[in-house]
C-alpha cells in the first residue's frame, strides 16, 4: 500500500491509497456538507441536492450521466448524512479516468428549475415513506430530543414544510457555498494511477470557484428524556437510545467500538444473550456513532409491545453492570477478533477501504492503514474500555419509543 496527496490551487485536495494488487479502482468526491450545515429553512437541502446531482450538467443529460456509468460497468452511489454527502464509483482501473470526468461533472449540475419542481416531489413522498415505516422515524425524532438546539438535531431529509418551502435559487446558493473546492476531497483506493488521478482532477475540477467554506461546531449539550410516541400502524414497540460517546477525532473512540461490540453486536454480545437468544426481542444493539466534535452510543430495540418496558429496563441493567463491573479480558479478545475481522475483511476490495481512508481524511486529515487500524484495536485494554464508560455513561440517555403503545413505563 502506497498513500499519496496533492491539493490543487483552488484547494480540491486528491488523495490516494494505491495498491498494484488490486484488480479494481474505487473513486469518491468526498463534500464535507450534510445535515448540520443547514437552517431550519433549508433542511433537507443537503439530501436534495444530492438528487440533484444525477439531474444532469450543462455537458450531460440524466440519461446521458446514468448511460455512461453502465458503460464502464460501474457499481456507483451516493449517500447524504449529517456531515458529508459522498458520490462515489467502482470501476475496473481502465476507466479511472472516465469515473472521475464523470463523477466531476455531475458535481456542476445544471440545477434547472423544472427538474427541482419535479424532484421535490420525490423527496416529500421519500419523507412520508420515511416516517411510515417502520421504525417510523424513532431515530430522527431522537437526535431532535438529545442534541435540541444543536446542528446535529437536524433531520437528513428535512421536513415537508421546509422542502415545500425552499426555492431552487436558495439550493443554489447553498450548492456554491459548501461544494466549494475546499470542502471536496477527491479519494481514490485500489489499482491508481495517480498522476493521471491529479491531471483529470485539475482539468476536470481546477476551475472550480473557490469559496471559504466554514462549519459550525458549539458544543453539544445531551438532555435525558424519555419519550413514548403512539403510531396505530406498528405492529411491533420500537425504541432508540442515545448516550454520550467519543467523538471522531477522539483516540478514545476504538475503545468505545469495542465496547458496543461486547455489550450490542449482533451475535455473542450481552444484548444478544439477554433478549434476543431469550426470545424477548427481534432486535437490539448497540453502536458508536462518531461526528465532527461529538460522538454518540445508540441503543436500538425492537419488539412485541408487551415486552417493550420489561426489555427497557433489562437494558439499563445490563448498562448499570457494565459500569459497575466493566468488561471481562476474554469479551474484550472475542470484540477484538469480531472487529479486526471486519476490517480486514471489508479491506479486501477497494470500495471498502474507500470510505475509511476518505473518513480519516475528512475527519483528522490523516491516513490510516489497515496494519494502523489493527495495531490501535490490539492497544484497547480493559481498563481503556472503563474510562470510556465512567467519561460517557450509558445509563444517561435519552430514549424514543414508538409503536402502538401509548404508555411506558419507563426503567428505573
Amino acid at each position: 500500500m502506497e498513500f499519496l496527496s496533492h491539493m490543487l490551487e483552488n484547494g480540491l485536495e486528491v488523495v490516494a491509497e494505491r495498491n498494484g494488487d488490486a484488480y479494481s479502482t474505487a473513486v469518491a468526491f468526498f463534500v464535507k456538507t450534510g445535515s448540520r450545515d443547514e437552517t431550519d429553512a433549508l433542511a433537507g437541502a443537503s439530501h436534495f441536492l444530492e438528487h440533484m446531482v444525477f439531474k444532469g450538467t450543462p455537458s450531460r443529460t440524466a440519461d446521458q450521466v446514468n448511460r455512461e456509468f453502465d458503460e464502464m460497468g460501474a457499481n456507483y452511489n451516493a449517500c447524504t448524512g449529517e456531515e458529508n454527502t459522498i458520490y462515489h464509483a467502482a470501476v475496473l482501473p481502465e476507466y479511472q479516468q472516465a469515473a472521475v470526468e464523470l463523477l466531476g461533472d455531475i458535481l456542476r449540475p445544471s440545477l434547472r428549475e423544472d427538474d427541482f419542481q419535479t424532484e421535490k416531489q420525490v423527496i416529500i413522498e421519500e419523507i412520508r415513506m420515511y416516517e411510515d415505516s417502520p421504525p417510523f422515524g424513532a431515530d430522527d425524532r431522537c437526535k431532535a430530543a438529545y442534541f435540541g438546539a444543536h446542528p446535529l438535531a437536524r433531520s437528513i431529509l428535512g421536513t415537508v414544510e421546509s422542502i415545500t418551502d425552499m426555492d431552487v435559487d436558495a439550493m443554489r446558493d447553498y450548492f456554491r457555498r459548501r461544494y466549494s473546492p475546499g470542502n471536496v476531497a477527491l479519494i481514490a483506493t485500489g489499482r491508481v494511477d495517480f498522476d493521471a488521478l491529479v491531471k483529470t482532477a485539475e482539468r476536470v475540477c481546477g476551475g472550480w470557484e473557490p469559496l471559504e467554506t466554514t462549519r459550525k461546531s458549539p458544543k453539544a449539550t445531551p438532555r435525558d428524556a424519555f419519550e413514548v410516541i403512539r403510531k396505530d400502524a406498528a405492529t411491533q414497540q420500537y425504541a432508540i437510545q442515545l448516550a454520550p460517546g467519543p467523538a471522531a477525532e477522539s483516540d478514545e473512540r476504538y475503545a468505545a467500538k469495542l465496547l458496543a461490540n461486547v455489550l450490542g453486536d449482533d451475535s455473542g454480545s450481552r444484548l444478544y444473550w439477554e433478549l434476543i437468544d431469550t426470545g424477548l426481542a427481534e432486535q437490539a444493539g448497540l453502536s458508536h456513532c462518531e461526528y465532527q466534535g461529538v460522538g454518540t452510543m445508540m441503543t436500538y430495540l425492537g419488539c412485541d409491545p408487551e415486552n417493550a418496558a420489561g426489555n427497557l429496563q433489562r437494558i439499563l441493567d445490563v448498562y448499570r453492570r457494565v459500569e459497575a463491573e466493566g468488561i471481562t479480558p476474554a469479551e474484550l479478545d472475542q470484540a477484538k477478533s469480531k472487529v479486526r475481522s471486519r476490517i480486514v475483511l471489508s479491506s479486501e476490495r477497494p470500495r471498502g477501504r474507500l470510505f475509511s481512508v476518505g473518513s480519516n481524511w475528512i475527519y483528522r486529515q490523516a491516513y490510516q492503514s489497515v496494519a494502523a487500524d489493527l495495531a490501535a484495536i490490539a492497544a484497547v485494554t480493559p481498563e481503556a474500555v472503563a474510562a470510556i464508560l465512567e467519561a460517557h455513561p450509558l445509563t444517561r440517555s435519552t430514549t424514543v419509543t414508538i409503536g402502538p403503545l401509548s404508555d411506558v413505563a419507563a426503567p428505573v
